[in-house]
């Protein structure tokens, strides 16, 4: 049979995949080459313009052997590579190679998490790795009940179903497990639930509230980047409840962490329920130096957390943590080809309550893959190197006196700006930078001014390269 008409997982998948990564490796190596740095220079309208040209006809008569190469490389060449130590715009890591090596597996076998008989070793893989990190982020928290014999969830027969344990859902990121964090509250307390959120909050949340039906959001000021438990006390004491309070441990323009012990404290206070959007600082768990700021963390209800930002993993790798595993039945839901009531009573698992989604990825796999090969040192000693680097971006920017810093990063996000240029010049040396293809940075507006912003999530980069990317603005900036 054909290389490419083999199948991944059959008899010769093994040996066509060989051959068929090798052309996959070359072919992005050379579209690295090609592109030669962080980002393909010329802007959207010559990226667009050599894409058609590699293309041409999407749908021909007559199939060509060389489209894998072709393709490859050109998506390579027009690729914003986040391996690069200049691009640091956004939350978007470049993967480890261990990590990405078993999402290559799962693409081999195609498992569907929406059935035990389509994913065996998968589901419970995936209740390994949840139930894990689940009870990594609520470490401490007294259960209910003691569990006996073994792992129960939501989708596996319980012999006493008033057992409280933590559990996390696997999803595609934070706008997802912000969305099921919602769902969630609505399902316990009613569609009358009103979120409060910060002003710093994510622009998914008060989405999640308009795309359920919830009441209007109440947004509560956060003058200094973070969320304000004075002016919190005030919103929560004025409104009639319920209330679903969602506090951010890592914001998404600075990466501040709002006070969570004192936000903790108030939700107790009035009898709020607390969401926390942890999708950025919540990997701070695995850092023996880091993980006291996430101090309250344990208290919320819910935790959004994503480790395809500071996890390293390849998209997509979120999760939803959940305090009292209870709340997740709220998910059940019955279609007879997928989970039927006998097959449910003769211990078939039920996976159908563990997503919205029908067909999904093993996304777990890369996960556990990660966190067996890495441990906590290993994930540790990563956050604490990037935590580092930030610190030392930031040094380099408030000794150099053509820059303004923000302030000290909480995390790996750095903002800064050449000192008296205007917003607009600001803006336009991003955009120049993005065009010449030198340097990938973001932006972000706090106390009433644009900022450059460097998310820094790369591992290999290094000080020089800190150095280099401050002469390039600077190069850049007009005068």
């Amino acid at each position: 049979m054909s290389t490419l008409l083999a199948l991944a997982s059959g008899p010769e998948g093994r040996h066509a995949l060989r051959r068929l990564l090798d052309t996959v490796l070359d072919a992005l190596h050379a579209g690295e080459r090609a592109r030669g740095g962080p980002l393909p220079a010329g802007g959207p309208e010559a990226v667009a313009a050599r894409v058609r040209d590699a293309v041409g006809d999407v749908l021909p008569d007559e199939g060509d052997p060389e489209a894998l190469r072709v393709l490859v490389q050109a998506v390579a060449e027009g690729a914003a590579d986040p391996a690069h130590p200049l691009c640091a715009a956004h939350l978007h890591c470049p993967p480890l190679a261990v990590a990405t090596a078993a999402d290559l597996a799962v693409s081999a076998l195609n498992p569907s998490m929406d059935s035990w008989d389509q994913a065996p070793a998968a589901s419970e893989l995936e209740e390994l790795v949840t139930r894990a990190l689940a009870n990594e982020v609520y470490a401490g928290v007294p259960r209910g009940e003691a569990e006996s014999g073994g792992a129960i969830g939501p989708h596996r027969p319980a012999a006493n179903t008033a057992q409280n344990h933590p559990d996390a859902l696997v999803t595609t990121g934070g706008t997802e497990s912000n969305q099921l964090a919602l769902l969630l509250a609505r399902e316990t307390h009613g569609p009358s639930v009103r979120l409060v959120v910060g002003a710093n909050a994510h622009h998914t949340l008060p989405r999640a509230a308009w795309l359920l039906g919830l009441p209007d959001p109440v947004v509560v000021p956060a003058p200094a980047g973070t969320l304000d438990p004075a002016t919190l006390d005030q919103a929560l004491t004025a409104l009639p409840g319920p209330i679903l309070v969602a506090a951010t441990a890592g914001t998404t323009d600075a990466g501040l962490i709002d006070p969570l012990p004192d936000i903790a404290a108030l939700c107790r206070t009035h009898g709020a329920r607390l969401h926390i959007d942890a999708a950025y600082g919540g990997p701070l768990l695995f850092s023996h130096r880091h993980r006291a700021k996430l101090t309250g963390l344990a208290a919320a209800d819910t935790v959004t957390l994503d480790l395809h930002k500071l996890g390293w993993q390849p998209v997509p790798a979120g999760l939803l943590a959940v305090k009292d595993a209870r709340d997740l039945t709220a998910l059940h839901h019955h279609a007879d080809y997928l989970n039927a009531a006998d097959d449910i009573e003769a211990g078939l698992p039920d996976l159908l309550g563990r997503s919205l989604r029908t067909t999904r990825r093993p996304d777990a796999l890369k996960i556990a893959v990660t966190l067996k090969t890495l441990g906590r040192t290993g994930l540790g000693t990563l956050i604490d190197h990037i935590c580092d680097r930030a610190r030392e971006f930031a040094a380099l920017v408030q000794e150099h006196p053509g820059y303004e810093l923000y302030d000290t990063p909480t995390i790996s996000t750095v903002l800064f700006r050449p000192t008296a240029a205007t917003d607009d010049a600001v803006a336009a040396v991003r955009r120049r930078l993005l065009t010449d293809g030198r340097a990938v940075l973001g932006r972000a507006r706090l106390d009433g001014r644009l900022w450059l912003k460097a998310t820094l999530l790369n591992p290999a980069t290094r000080p020089s390269d800190l150095a280099g990317l401050l002469k390039l603005v600077e190069g850049t900036t007009p005068r």
